[in-house]
C-alpha cells in the first residue's frame, strides 16, 4: 500500500493547506474587493446563487477530506490487518518528542506540542480575522439611522464582527464529537481522546457570543433601538433567532462545567440533548451564506448521529454478566467473529429498564483476536445509573435488554512497538489497561516472532476488595489463556488500608447466564465488513444529493422569485438547506444501513450461543493470603506476577525512572491528578525515554 498511502497523504494535506488558506484569506481586503467580485461572477450562477462561492470553496473541500479518508481508510486497515505496527523507529522518536507534554496547568489539562501549536495557530487565526473585519469595516462605516454617532457604528462593528469570529469556532465544533469520524483517525485520534477538543472550542464560542450579544444589547439601548430586538427580518438576520439560540447555549454551557457535569450528570446529559434546537436557530440567524462555513462539521455529525441511532434500534444479544465482590460488572455479549476492533476501543450502552435515553461509555475489556465470538465491558457502580443496573442484575433476571453503539476505537495498535510498556491506573481506569493485556497475551501466544514489550501494570485501589478487578485481566472462556509468554509485572497500591483484609475478598462471584432472544443479535459493525467503504458512499452520495436537490430548489423555487424583483425570505432558505441536508442523509444512510443490515442479520443467525463457564470465587483472594483454590495455571502465574502493597501511594518518579529500556511507553488512566503527575515526570526532561499517553473518560 506504500504508494498508494503517500499518494493519498499528499493529497489530503494539500487540500486542508488549501481549507485553510482560504479562512486566512477570508477577512482580508484582498478577498473582499478582488476575489469577491470575480467568484461572485462565476459561481453566483441560478442553481446556488450567494452560496455557490462559500459551497466550493469552504464546504467541499472537507467534504472530499472526509470521502477520500475512507478509502485511506480501508487500504490502511487492510494492510495492518492481524500485524503490528512498528514503524521507523528514527521516525518515531521524532514524532514522539511532538507528543510529549509540552504543559500541565487547569483548566487546559495535559497539552502536548502539537496540540499547543495547533491551538496557538487557531488563537492566531482569530486574532488576525478579527483584526481584518475591524479594519474594512472602519473604512466603510454604515450609519443605521440619522442620529447614530460614529462611535456607535464602530461599536456595533466590532461585536458584529465577534459574531464572523465565533463562525470559526463552530466551523471545527462538531469534528470531535462524530464518533464514527473518517478525519479524527487520520491525525491518530478517536472521538474519546479528542473531547477536550470540543469542550476548548465550546467556551471559546461562547464567549464570543455572549460579548457578542452582550454588545448589541448595549448597542441597542444606546442608541434607542431596543424595539430591534423583536425583530425577525425577512431580508437581513433574525435577531430573535439569534436571542434564543444565545439562551439555549448559555444553559447547555453552564450545565456542562465541570463540577457541574461531575455531580449532576443527567442535567448535563438531558440539557445537551438541545443541540439540536440550538443549531435549528442558529443556522436561522447566520443565514445561508455563513452556515455553508460550518456545514462540513454539521453535515457529517448529522451522518453519524443518524447511524447511531439506526444501530441502536437492534437489541444486542447479552450472554452473561459477572458480579465482582468490588461492585463491579463485566457484561459479555455475543459479537460477529469478522467485527474487529483495536485495544481500549468504547462501546456505548443503553438499558431501558433504567433510563430509556441514557448512553454510557465503557471500556471494552475483550480483545477481538482474542476472543472472537464475545464482546465484554465493565462497569464500575459508582453513580446512579449503574447502581440501579447492578440491582437489577443481583435479582438474576432472566434476561436483559440492551442496546449498543460501537465500538469505537483507535485505527492503530501501536502499543507493541515500544521495548517496554508501562501502564499506570487508578480505580476504574485498570479497565483499558486490561483491553491491552488480553491482545498481548494473543500476540505472544499466536505469534511467537512479534516483539512483545516487557509489561509493567501499576495499579492503585483503595480498598482490598478492588483487587479481583485483576481477575478481568484473563478472558471468561472455555479457551485456556497462556500468558508464560510475557515478561509481565503488577504492582498493586491499596491505598486507604494498611494490612490484608481477608474478608473484603470471601464474596462470591456472581455468574448470570440470560436466556437468548430470537430478537437480540450479535453486535456488528455498523456498516459491515467493509464499513470505511460504505461510509464513504454515505458521505459522497449524500453530499452529492444534497447539493443536486439544492440546485433544483434555488432554481425553480428561489431564483424565479428573486428574479421579478421580489424578496424570498431569508429564514426560508435556510430551512431549505437544514431539510435538504437531513433529507438526503437520512435516504443515503438508510439505503446503505439496510442494505448492510440484511447482510449482518444473515451471518447472526449462523453464530451460536457462546458456552460460558461458572465462576463461584475470585482467583484475587490468593493476593493476601486467603485460602481459595487456584483455578488455572493463568490465574496463578497473575497471582505470581503481582505484588500488593498496603498503605501508600506508588512513587511513579521513582518507577518510571527506573525503567532504563530506550523506548519505554507510558500508559496513564485514572483521575485527573494522577494522569497530570505522571504526565510531569515525562515532561520533565530527566528521562528521555518516556514517551506519554493517556486514556481519559471523565471529561
Amino acid at each position: 500500500m506504500g504508494s498508494r498511502s503517500a499518494v493519498l497523504n499528499i493529497f489530503l494535506v494539500l487540500v486542508f493547506v488549501g481549507w485553510l488558506f482560504i479562512w486566512v484569506m477570508l477577512p482580508t481586503k484582498t478577498y473582499k474587493n478582488s476575489w469577491t467580485p470575480q467568484l461572485l461572477d462565476k459561481l453566483n450562477s441560478t442553481y446556488f446563487r450567494e452560496q455557490g462561492t462559500n459551497l466550493l470553496l469552504l464546504t467541499f473541500p472537507i467534504m472530499l477530506i472526509a470521502g477520500v479518508s475512507c478509502v485511506y481508510l480501508h487500504l490502511y486497515s487492510k494492510s495492518t490487518s492481524g500485524q503490528s505496527i512498528n514503524g521507523n523507529n528514527k521516525e518515531r522518536q521524532y514524532f514522539g518528542s511532538w507528543k510529549r507534554p509540552l504543559l500541565v496547568m487547569e483548566p487546559l489539562g495535559v497539552v502536548n506540542a502539537v496540540e499547543f501549536t495547533f491551538a496557538a495557530m487557531f488563537t492566531v487565526l482569530l486574532i488576525w480575522s478579527l483584526a481584518n473585519y475591524v479594519y474594512i469595516s472602519y473604512g466603510n462605516l454604515h450609519m443605521h439611522n440619522p442620529n447614530e454617532k460614529v462611535w456607535m457604528a464602530k461599536f456595533r462593528s466590532v461585536f458584529l464582527r465577534l459574531g464572523y469570529i465565533g463562525n470559526i469556532c463552530y466551523a471545527f465544533l462538531f469534528f470531535p464529537v462524530t464518533r464514527l469520524s473518517s478525519i479524527l483517525p487520520l491525525v491518530g485520534l478517536t472521538s474519546e481522546s479528542s473531547i477536550k477538543y470540543h469542550i476548548w472550542l465550546g467556551h471559546v464560542s461562547m464567549a464570543l457570543a455572549i460579548l457578542h450579544s452582550v454588545g448589541f444589547v448595549i448597542y441597542y439601548a444606546v442608541s434607542n433601538q431596543m424595539i430591534e430586538m423583536l425583530e425577525w427580518s425577512s431580508t437581513y438576520v433574525s435577531n430573535v433567532a439569534g436571542e434564543i439560540a444565545t439562551l439555549v447555549a448559555i444553559a447547555m454551557w453552564a450545565t456542562s462545567l465541570y463540577k457541574i457535569r461531575r455531580k449532576m450528570f443527567e442535567v448535563f446529559f438531558y440539557t445537551h440533548q438541545l443541540y439540536s434546537l440550538y443549531i435549528f436557530f442558529y443556522l436561522l440567524h447566520v443565514g445561508v451564506a455563513y452556515t455553508c462555513m460550518i456545514l462540513p462539521g454539521i453535515f457529517l455529525f448529522v451522518i453519524d448521529r443518524y447511524l447511531r441511532f439506526l444501530q441502536s434500534k437492534r437489541r444486542a444479544r447479552l450472554i452473561s454478566s459477572r458480579l465482582l465482590p468490588c461492585s463491579t460488572i463485566e457484561l459479555t455479549f455475543s459479537k460477529n467473529p469478522a467485527l474487529m476492533y483495536n485495544p481500549t476501543s468504547i462501546l456505548y450502552v443503553n438499558v431501558p429498564s433504567v433510563s430509556k435515553l441514557q448512553w454510557h461509555p465503557f471500556t471494552v475489556l475483550s480483545s477481538s483476536n482474542l476472543e472472537s465470538d464475545k464482546l465484554s465491558v465493565v462497569i464500575k457502580c459508582v453513580g446512579g445509573w449503574s447502581q440501579k443496573l447492578e440491582k437489577q442484575l443481583s435479582s438474576s433476571p432472566d434476561r436483559l435488554q440492551i442496546s449498543t453503539e460501537g465500538p469505537y476505537g483507535p485505527s492503530s495498535f501501536h502499543f507493541l512497538s515500544r521495548d517496554c510498556l508501562v501502564m499506570v491506573s487508578g480505580g476504574s481506569g485498570i479497565t483499558p489497561m486490561i483491553s491491552i493485556v488480553r491482545e498481548l497475551i494473543y500476540r505472544s501466544t499466536t505469534q511467537p516472532t512479534t516483539k512483545i514489550p516487557k509489561v509493567i501494570l501499576i495499579t492503585a485501589f483503595k480498598n482490598t476488595s478492588d483487587l479481583t478487578m485483576l481477575d478481568l485481566l484473563l478472558p471468561l472462556s472455555t479457551t485456556p489463556s497462556d500468558i508464560s509468554n510475557l515478561d509481565f509485572q503488577i504492582e498493586a497500591y491499596i491505598t486507604r488500608e494498611n494490612d490484608p483484609q481477608e474478608n473484603n475478598l470471601k464474596g462470591h462471584v456472581q455468574t448470570i447466564v440470560f436466556k437468548q432472544n430470537p430478537k437480540d443479535s450479535p453486535i456488528t459493525a455498523a456498516l459491515g465488513n467493509s464499513s470505511w467503504l460504505w461510509l464513504g458512499a454515505i458521505i459522497s452520495s449524500s453530499f452529492v444529493m444534497f447539493l443536486l436537490l439544492l440546485g433544483l430548489v434555488t432554481r425553480y423555487s428561489i431564483y424565479p422569485v428573486e428574479r421579478d424583483g421580489k424578496i424570498y425570505h431569508y429564514s426560508g432558505k435556510i430551512i431549505w438547506d437544514m431539510f435538504l441536508v437531513c433529507a438526503s442523509v437520512f435516504i443515503a444512510t438508510s439505503v446503505i444501513f439496510m442494505w448492510q443490515k440484511r447482510e449482518n442479520e444473515t451471518e447472526g443467525k449462523q453464530i451460536q450461543n457462546v458456552e460460558i463457564p461458572s465462576v463461584t470465587n475470585s482467583p484475587a483472594g490468593n493476593l493476601c493470603g486467603t485460602e481459595l483454590e487456584l483455578e488455572s495455571l493463568p490465574q496463578q502465574s497473575i497471582v505470581q506476577a503481582t505484588k500488593v502493597h498496603y498503605g501508600g501511594r506508588p512513587d511513579l518518579k521513582r518507577i518510571l525512572f527506573d525503567c532504563k529500556a530506550s523506548d519505554v511507553g507510558v500508559v496513564v488512566c485514572g483521575p485527573k491528578s494522577m494522569r497530570q503527575e505522571v504526565a510531569k515526570i515525562c515532561a520533565s526532561g530527566l528521562a528521555q525515554n518516556l514517551h506519554f499517553e493517556s486514556i481519559s473518560f471523565n471529561w
